[in-house]
């Protein structure tokens, strides 16, 4: 029994660290005016609005998609024939305004959150990842690797917030 307890604890404070991320990102590309969403200020070419639609698409893709084994509904205008999706390749940007991003971010965090309510942190996906043979053991592993992959990218928007507008120390835990 006292390990059930100890795992609902650390099950708990994993989702809280998780929330602190998604604040985090949430703080650090508030404020930001309308252009500078939209401006690059790195080689590569990502913008704050593109890699916040891409956090919200991540949410999207390992809560809903991989957790509860959701099919996503694809546009009307997305070639079915164009090349698999690449990582190493795509360049996050999108025409979105800055309140439509936010919008879809918001949605998919509270959406991934309805999930994992639903969700113990033990139980295996319904889903697939389906990139490589490497799929998440338990909910518990995709939960953590959002921390990452927020947090990751939360260093991204920081460094290009000061970039941008010398704006430093947002978001802060």
């Amino acid at each position: 029994m006292a390990g059930d307890e100890v795992s609902d604890a650390d099950d708990a404070l994993l989702r809280e660290f998780l929330r602190g991320q998604r604040e985090v990102v949430v703080a650090i590309v508030e404020g930001l005016d309308e252009a500078a969403w939209h401006r690059s200020v790195v080689p590569s070419g990502w913008t704050p609005a593109g890699l916040l639609e891409h956090l919200g698409g991540a949410e999207w893709h390992w809560f809903q998609g991989v957790v509860a084994g959701r099919q996503p509904e694809l546009p009307g205008d997305l070639d079915e024939d164009q090349p698999p999706y690449d990582p190493l390749t795509v360049v996050f940007t999108t025409d979105a305004s800055s309140a439509e991003v936010l919008a879809f971010y918001r949605e998919q965090c509270a959406a991934s959150e309805a999930v994992l309510d639903s969700t113990p942190l033990s139980a295996s996906p319904l889903g697939r990842h389906g990139l490589g043979e490497s799929e998440p053991p338990n909910v518990r592993w995709v939960v953590l690797h959002m921390i990452e992959e927020t947090a990751r990218h939360a260093g991204h928007l920081d460094l290009a917030r000061e970039l941008l507008d010398g704006r430093t120390r947002l978001g802060r835990r």
